[in-house]
């Protein structure tokens, strides 16, 4: 079931909380890592030895999975691609099974042996370029989540690229992980209420001081830089994740080349939506990441039949479609700027 505005979505937004709450404890803690820009507020709760141990697991997680890190352990599993397998850790091997479940539910479109595809491509980098299709069919040969072989030996796991020039690419779940682990560390620390923001990956934990529901705002992907476009009422904490073809692209020749990547083609996925929201509760931040990207590739009547998470896309024509369970959560911005409650 779902609803369907065809209202022009004239408020630009950036994909961040409106919380309303007045700040009575130290600023947020914002800082670069797991390869974006990472922002944890715990309002009157927080401490510097709060943040110190949220931002110190970040940087774990970062040696984990950053493919750029030649030191970490992803790089490691990459290099032995073909070779030989290299043992991993719990966190690592949660991660990647997480990753190989929604790869297996979506028959491949969400795919973590991306890797090699991802390089070739380059976007988001100082050497993004148009591949040439000969180069594009060489790396697609690389890309199979079946290869990954995965070994439990007298108590550890090995995880092995059965053929070389395998790369896995976990960029597509990893946020959703770190997430997920900063809201266990706020429950360990008893936080009344926090919201984090990992580069767009939006959790809310707990309530707001005055009791109200957190609005978590939604990109346009038409113009992602001012106020929010879409507004999400979230109770209680949850996780609200965003893919879109906004967030890491290049242009050549008047063609925008974004990230999100059709594994059939090889190329930057071309679908009639520019963004897919999931809404999931707390704790399954690991989840909506992937899911977010499953949506996109697959489209709402394909996603909704598949998955039945809410979700809310954005089309190109600047239509919205929702899933029906959203029904009083979510307000758009018609052309006039009248606010419009989602029933």
């Amino acid at each position: 079931m779902r609803c369907r505005w065809h209202c022009v979505l004239f408020f630009v937004s950036c994909f961040f909380l409106c919380s309303g709450c007045k700040r009575t404890a130290p600023n947020p803690r914002v800082e670069n890592v797991i390869g974006t820009v990472c922002s944890v507020n715990a309002f009157e709760d927080g401490s510097e030895a709060l943040y110190d141990s949220i931002f110190a697991r970040l940087a774990e997680i970062d040696a984990l999975f950053n493919v750029n890190r030649e030191d970490s352990l992803i790089a490691q599993v990459n290099d032995a691609a073909g070779v030989h397998d290299v043992a991993v850790t719990e966190d690592f091997l949660f991660v990647l099974n997480t990753a190989l479940h929604y790869a297996r539910l979506s028959n491949g479109a969400f795919d973590p042996t991306i890797g090699p595809l991802v390089a070739l491509w380059g976007i988001n980098t100082d050497h993004a370029r148009v591949p040439s299709e000969q180069e594009i069919r060489s790396v697609l040969a690389c890309v199979d989540w079946k290869q990954v072989v995965v070994e439990e030996r007298s108590g550890q796991h090995y995880v092995f690229l059965s053929k070389q020039g395998m790369a896995l690419d976990l960029g597509g779940i990893a946020k959703g992980f770190a997430a997920d682990e900063i809201t266990g560390i706020l429950k360990q620390h008893k936080v009344r209420r926090a919201i984090v923001d990992l580069g767009g990956n939006i959790c809310v934990f707990g309530k707001k001081k005055n009791g109200d529901d957190w609005n978590i705002g939604v990109k346009n992907p038409f113009n992602p830089y001012g106020a929010p476009a879409l507004v999400l009422s979230h109770a209680g904490g949850g996780t609200v994740v965003t893919s879109g073809v906004y967030e890491r692209f290049f242009e050549e020749g008047g063609v925008r080349y974004h990230h999100i990547f059709d594994v059939e083609t090889g190329m930057p996925a071309e679908r009639n939506w520019s963004s897919v929201t999931i809404v999931a509760p707390e704790t399954h931040s690991v989840d909506a990441d992937a899911l977010s990207t499953i949506g996109f590739l697959l489209g709402f009547d394909q996603f909704t039949e598949l998955i039945g998470v809410p979700v809310v896309f954005i089309n190109n024509d600047e239509s919205i479609e929702a899933s029906a369970s959203l029904s009083g959560k979510l307000r758009v911005h018609d052309w006039q700027g009248n606010d419009i409650l989602f029933k």
